[in-house]
């Protein structure tokens, strides 16, 4: 298997092993989207790390693969890619991206499914699909605009360029850099820690950012209005009142 889910304290890996490069093929994209949508379903699984190992993130597709594909195909195919991407950008729990070596076109747009993004020094993004006369197709067109704004999206979609670990800093397309024998012990550290805290309470506020995000001030208000008043009616809302009243900030328990 190119895509292996591993689980320990709480925090659910999807760890890319394709080697030399992690490039995403169809068969990886169709595990990604399984394992994905495994962890999503998983109680055990309370926050997630997508890593691609200590050299490499993913470097992007197989392009040998996108070669033979003729229009017909890449019609048939590139909603199942969009697909996949999407299965992981909606796991309704904390999702970090350790980024180490080369997170280039789909490899990027992966990154961008996360909720967080930790880099090693090494590390160097980009959208690289204009090079190939394309543009990128599972996300990144929409992604990296949200994320860092239009006009920084277009300059690295309509160059193609790479950008070091620094660069993706400033331009927010990173959101810690750190040496590259450290990414995945970061990462799984902020998602252990998230893993710990209330489940329903970290799935509202994902979503009524990412709702956010997506559609009008109203709306996105009514979603946040909708899941904060159902959050009164959870255990864990009452467990972080109480805490707070007799203990003080911060001392709540959510295990």
């Amino acid at each position: 298997m190119t895509v292996h889910l591993e689980v320990a304290e709480g925090v659910g890996t999807l760890r890319l092993d394709r080697p030399p490069m992690n490039a995403l093929d169809v068969a990886t994209q169709d595990r990604l989207k399984e394992l994905a949508e495994e962890a999503t379903r998983r109680e055990d699984v309370r926050a997630v790390v997508i890593y691609g190992g200590e050299k490499v993130f993913a470097a992007g597709a197989d392009i040998k693969e996108m070669q033979a594909m003729d229009h017909t195909a890449m019609v048939l195919r590139a909603r199942a890619l969009q697909d996949s991407f999407t299965a992981v950008a909606r796991i309704p729990k904390p999702v970090a991206a350790a980024v180490t070596g080369y997170a280039l076109g789909g490899g990027c747009e992966l990154a961008l499914c996360a909720d967080y993004r930790i880099a090693g020094e090494n590390a160097k993004l980009g959208q690289p699909e204009i090079m190939l006369g394309l543009i990128p197709g599972a996300g990144g067109t929409q992604r990296l605009a949200r994320l860092i704004g239009p006009s920084k999206a277009k300059d690295l979609i309509f160059t193609g360029r790479q950008v070091r670990a620094d660069e993706a800093l400033a331009l927010g397309l990173v959101d810690r850099v750190v040496p590259a024998d450290e990414v995945y012990t970061q990462a799984h550290a902020w998602a252990a820690k998230l893993a710990q805290g209330p489940a329903l309470a970290l799935r509202a506020a994902k979503e009524s950012v990412d709702t956010g995000l997506e559609t009008d001030i109203d709306t996105g208000l009514a979603v946040e209005r909708n899941w904060f008043a159902g959050l009164f009616a959870t255990e864990d809302r009452e467990r972080g009142m109480r805490s707070f009243v007799e203990e003080g900030p911060g001392k709540a328990k959510f295990l």
